[in-house]
């Protein structure tokens, strides 16, 4: 088939051209603007645009179907020629529903720890040579794209995103996928512009497990009591299986796994981590993966790209970043060093960069986040704020929202680098959480330089 990309640049959208492509069809595609590492993947695939923008020139009667990313806008002109001449459309997830109607669908859901449960399934899957199919919403090391697809494989593992499927699809992703197996691992509020309220939220995981019933079955975390109580007031049909942290203890620093095995050690740290391995353990035994097999495999996943990633250690420094940026997964993180580095000082530095964490409506569910971190900063760009067209932020007010009188607020990429580098005590742990890049700050050169002697 003749496949066009409408937003090809985005990380899922970039893998999943690749991967149409890798499969024999012809895949073209556009986008306004395409970073790193997008770019360079696309032009080593030959599906780089040759110009940015869009051009409904490039949509023709020759072409099969489209895929429309998030990104685009409902007048986007490639957008309207595709209607025109009638070429069905279709949004990733619905279209990897399509691709994997006959194949076992195991989804893994929830706010927090939906990438980390997920990749860790994929690593221990590859370990154990099952043939299977997947999408993950990080770069996981030995995996050389967010997505694969085949046709003999008879699973397909999905991370189940709860945001907006496409500008034409107000229905979230997970929603399109209708699984046989599924996983929650907990709720909490997110994506404020896609759901207003808290309830409208909550209601979205309410009609996902509506999906899910008829045979399903739901793993979830039960120390989750708003999950619980959606979980309990489901379907009679849908099997619930209840599972809380993996058995753990802490030596040297280093988190270890209490197993009938043995001691286990692992590369992660951070009780909210138990939890996702506890829960992957299980979805990897539904997929008939021995206890032993799992054990001997996630001792070696270093977790997926930008979660609790070592940047650069030196003169008694160590610079971590991490993906967190919804306030479950602020507070998650930063406990999580806390706990492994007891004795060292913990400097958390926080980017506000998604339209929930700008809006001051929102602000207030950051309360508490960082208080575990003995010095804290918070970071926004007025430019990224006015860009998404929401009210100037007051530091005065984003401080009372964090509850913390001696949070240091700064709205500048240059201050921002020059007080990270003004960081001189040692011992201590520097721990960067972002789902952007502060602004366009050379974040591995400034870990470089903060540790060079």
């Amino acid at each position: 088939m003749n496949i066009h990309f409408i937003a090809i640049g985005g990380a899922v959208m970039h893998s999943f051209a690749i991967a149409m492509q890798k499969k024999g069809h012809q895949v073209t595609g556009s986008d306004e603007e395409i970073y790193e590492p997008s770019y360079s993947r696309l032009k080593a695939h030959g599906l780089l645009p040759e110009k940015e923008g869009w051009n409904p020139k490039r949509i023709n009667e020759g072409i099969d179907l489209v895929i429309l990313g998030m990104q685009a806008k409902k007048t986007n002109p490639e957008l309207l020629k595709a209607q025109e001449f009638g070429i069905p459309i279709y949004s990733f997830p619905e279209y990897l529903y399509e691709h994997s109607i006959n194949k076992k669908r195991i989804v893994i859901g929830g706010s927090h720890g939906k990438t980390t449960i997920t990749s860790i399934v994929l690593h221990v899957l590859r370990d154990c040579k099952v043939k299977f199919d997947y999408m993950v919403g990080s770069q996981i090391e030995g995996f050389d794209s967010l997505i694969k697809l085949t046709d003999d494989a008879p699973y397909i593992i999905l991370e189940g995103d709860e945001y907006l499927a496409s500008p034409l699809d107000p229905r979230p992703k997970f929603h399109l996928y209708c699984p046989h197996t599924t996983l929650l691992s907990g709720i909490a509020w997110d994506h404020m512009n896609a759901f207003s309220t808290f309830e409208e939220y909550k209601k979205q995981f309410r009609i996902f497990l509506d999906y899910a019933t008829g045979g399903g079955k739901v793993f979830y975390f039960e120390g989750d009591p708003i999950l619980c109580e959606l979980v309990d007031a489901s379907h009679w049909s849908l099997l619930k299986i209840p599972y809380n942290e993996h058995p753990y203890s802490i030596d040297s620093g280093r988190f270890v796994l209490n197993t009938r095995y043995g001691e286990v050690p692992l590369m992660l740290l951070g009780k909210h981590n138990m939890q996702n391995i506890q829960g992957a353990l299980l979805i990897c035994r539904e997929m008939g993966i021995q206890d032993h097999q799992f054990y001997e495999s996630v001792q070696h996943y270093k977790g997926a790209e930008k979660i609790q990633e070592l940047l650069a250690s030196g003169k008694g420094i160590s610079l971590y970043l991490d993906y967190a940026h919804a306030p479950s997964k602020v507070e998650a993180t930063v406990k999580a060093f806390r706990e492994t580095y007891p004795d060292h000082m913990l400097y958390a530095c926080l980017e506000l960069c998604t339209e929930s964490s700008l809006n001051r409506e929102f602000l207030p569910q950051y309360r508490g986040t960082l208080d575990d971190a003995d010095q804290a900063v918070v970071f926004f760009d007025p430019s990224v704020v006015k860009k998404k067209q929401l009210p100037a932020l007051d530091p005065e007010k984003v401080r009372a929202s964090f509850n913390r009188e001696d949070l240091l607020i700064l709205s500048e990429p240059g201050l921002l680098e020059q007080t990270l580098k003004g960081i001189s005590d040692r011992n201590c742990i520097v721990l960067l959480m972002t789902c952007g890049n502060f602004s366009g700050m050379d974040i591995h050169q400034l870990a470089k330089e903060m540790v060079q002697e």
